[in-house]
């Protein structure tokens, strides 16, 4: 019965379901759990963003999943990539067009704020759809913040935050051992261990499967790390856990 009742209000996205729900939001949701997982963390050091790249051929390049926005902001596309590709421009010009007008680099509250209403636009017109992304937004204004948009048009400032797919298990983990006061390594390594906590093989990292960029609390500047730089973290990281310190 349920499903007769389901399809009669999920054609269009400005019909309401009997019971409140917007079912055309839902399934836009849905589609960023299939994503490979993304971690936004804040700490004492800064920000740090993380994403696991999934290489579609052995012929292909990973796509690109996290993206700067301004000097001291990047982002985490999750979700659909076209979609992600939009929001990211839509990111870069409203972040352009606060400089210009205000002639101060904009907040990241009020970047993830704009973004967000943009996206819920996609939810109130007849002959649109929502996006299938969840942006993670991570800077530094002063002081580390993260925020996520969700494709209804939510907003919310998290300390640490995980989508994509087994994201219920990070979300879990990062709950019983987030430390406000790390240092960027040790957020680092926080998500190291929960990636690995999270796969139900406990798989070995890869730098070339994971994409990750940092913005410090004292420099403020986005910057992407490295496959190099990656490596040689996880190196360390392993030689911790091998010596139990981590």
């Amino acid at each position: 019965m349920f499903p007769q009742m389901a399809s009669g209000y999920d054609r269009a996205i400005t019909v309401f379901s009997p019971d409140g729900r917007l079912l055309q939001v839902e399934y836009a949701l849905a589609a960023t759990k299939r994503t490979p997982l993304a971690v936004g963390v804040k700490c004492a050091g800064g920000v740090v963003l993380a994403a696991s790249r999934r290489q579609t051929s052995p012929l292909a390049s990973p796509p690109e999943k996290i993206y700067k926005i301004d000097e001291h902001v990047g982002a985490i596309a999750a979700g659909l990539i076209g979609d992600g590709l939009i929001l990211v421009d839509r990111s870069r010009l409203e972040a352009q067009y606060h400089r210009l007008i205000y002639g101060e680099p904009i907040t990241v509250r009020n970047l993830a704020k704009r973004l967000a209403l943009f996206k819920q636009q996609f939810t109130q017109y007849a002959g649109l759809r929502p996006f299938g992304v969840i942006m993670i937004f991570g800077g530094v204004d002063s002081g580390p913040e993260l925020y996520v948009t969700h494709p209804g048009g939510a907003f919310y400032a998290y300390s640490a935050f995980a989508v994509g797919r087994n994201s219920e298990k990070v979300n879990e983990f990062l709950k019983e051992n987030y430390k406000p006061d790390m240092s960027l390594k040790e957020a680092i390594f926080l998500i190291f261990k929960a990636l690995v906590e999270a796969s139900e093989t406990r798989e070995v990292l890869k730098p070339r499967s994971l994409e990750i960029a940092v913005v410090p609390a004292e420099e403020k500047k986005f910057r992407t790390l490295s496959e190099e730089e990656v490596a040689d973290l996880l190196k360390e990281w392993g030689q911790l856990q091998e010596g139990g310190q981590a």
